[in-house]
């Protein structure tokens, strides 16, 4: 089986259950190891990359990941297009658990993660306006209209550092500036995909309320407990929406994704 992929997906080992023709495979990368080994499988006619971002065993927290080397694999196997599907709170009280959000923005809180490839000796500056591609996520929007599934389309997630959750004075900030989801895993993952020129999207699953909406006594509090009920009832969904992107995703893209880096280096 020739190693290559043209779409990749960040999501665990029960992602890979609609693949055909499944192998593993190690990539090395010049920023250490991936979180596993890639899994390669056909869609659809479609070659695609698997790649569990916490591990199988999920043994890496989000603060952990080595981000570098999983997006750096993608893009060394041909990958254009990358799918996130992730877990998320929310941090509206009609955004609710069971329910998936397309984002198309993002808010950065964390701290200390490698979030670049250019460290020099040429200064790269990649534009960060519209983080997501439009044309992924028109097209998981469709698709999850098709399904029937529900699903808000755009919206901004916050990501936190992890691995605690959010008390609730952060929770009613994040809420009261209108932003919709919280997520540990979205950053940098988005900004690197764009600085090696691929399209990437996020697939939100809500998993729960967020600490600020329980404030106004609207659902009981984040626990890890919860958070894999809901996911675990949910996640069928996220596969059958993620087949379902992959399999109608275009062979043309019509987006700027793959021209993030003109004009954007000062040499």
């Amino acid at each position: 089986m020739e190693l290559r992929a043209d779409i990749g997906v960040f999501g665990g080992s029960g992602f890979y259950e609609f693949a055909e023709d499944l192998r593993e495979t190690k990539i090395e990368t010049p920023y250490g190891a991936t979180s596993d080994p890639v899994a390669l499988g056909t869609v659809g006619g479609r070659r695609v990359a698997f790649l569990p971002r916490h591990g199988k065993d999920h043994r890496l927290p989000p603060h952990m990941i080595n981000y570098r080397a999983n997006v750096w694999a993608m893009k060394s196997l041909g990958v254009r297009r990358i799918i996130s599907p992730t877990a998320a709170g929310s941090l509206q009280a009609h955004i609710k658990p069971g329910e998936f959000v397309i984002v198309d923005q993002f808010v950065d809180r964390t701290s200390g993660r490698k979030d670049t490839f250019y460290d020099g000796p040429v200064t790269t500056h990649i534009a960060g306006a519209e983080p997501y591609c439009p044309q992924l996520r028109a097209q998981a929007v469709r698709c999850a209209a098709e399904l029937g599934i529900p699903c808000h389309d755009g919206g901004t997630v916050v990501v936190v550092q992890g691995p605690r959750f959010s008390t609730k004075a952060e929770s009613r900030w994040f809420t009261s500036n209108g932003w919709q989801v919280i997520n540990m895993t979205q950053y940098p993952e988005v900004v690197l995909a764009r600085e090696l020129e691929m399209c990437y999207q996020a697939i939100a699953l809500i998993t729960d309320f967020d600490a600020g909406v329980v404030a106004e006594g609207e659902a009981q509090p984040v626990s890890a407990d919860a958070f894999l009920e809901v996911f675990r009832a949910n996640i069928d969904n996220a596969k059958r929406l993620c087949e379902a992107v992959i399999r109608a995703i275009p062979n043309e893209r019509t987006c700027a994704c793959g021209m993030a880096l003109q004009g954007a280096r000062l040499d």
